[in-house]
């Protein structure tokens, strides 16, 4: 925060669990970023050794939570707000899976797909994807959702949209 010279930020570890501090703050948030726990793939090009050290979680481990923290933290953003999830993984199912299956969900039915429109990083379908063979960078990955005006709000009246 420091660093980037703004004040307005909180920063907040999701934990496994009741967090009673998620649902005092559910739909108060008018951007929310998940740095998801990720297999690092996309980091294989600055630290090629960690192939073989494999210092993360197993995938078949990693998924199921990057499916929690994504859906918990869904419950941040406001109405008209945005929620940022993000890898540092070139995998698939660490990505556009995790996103096209909370997008399907019950939790996920607010949201849609929707890339920012002045960036200065391309968008292909939708997503956000850099490669270390494209883009010369780490491999990233990143999803931009809006959730949709209007639905409840966080004392629960029904707002117009």
């Amino acid at each position: 925060r420091k660093k980037a010279g703004v004040d307005n930020v909180q920063t907040h570890v999701i934990e496994q669990g009741k967090d009673k501090w998620l649902k005092r703050r559910k739909r108060t948030f008018d951007r929310v970023l998940v740095d998801a726990p990720c297999s690092g793939v996309g980091a294989w090009r600055r630290n090629p050794d960690a192939r073989w050290l494999r210092r993360t979680r197993p995938i078949e481990e990693l998924l199921p939570v990057q499916a929690d923290v994504l859906q918990r933290a869904a419950r941040l953003v406001r109405p008209g707000g945005t929620l940022v999830y993000a890898t540092c993984s070139l995998l698939p199912e660490e990505n556009e899976a995790q996103v096209e299956a909370f997008l399907a969900s019950a939790d996920g039915a607010e949201f849609e797909l929707a890339p920012p429109e002045h960036f200065g990083a391309p968008f292909d379908d939708g997503y956000l994807r850099l490669s270390p063979a494209r883009h010369g960078c780490d491999g990233f990955f990143g999803a931009a959702l809006v959730r949709s005006e209007g639905g409840w709000t966080r004392r629960g009246r029904r707002t117009a949209g």
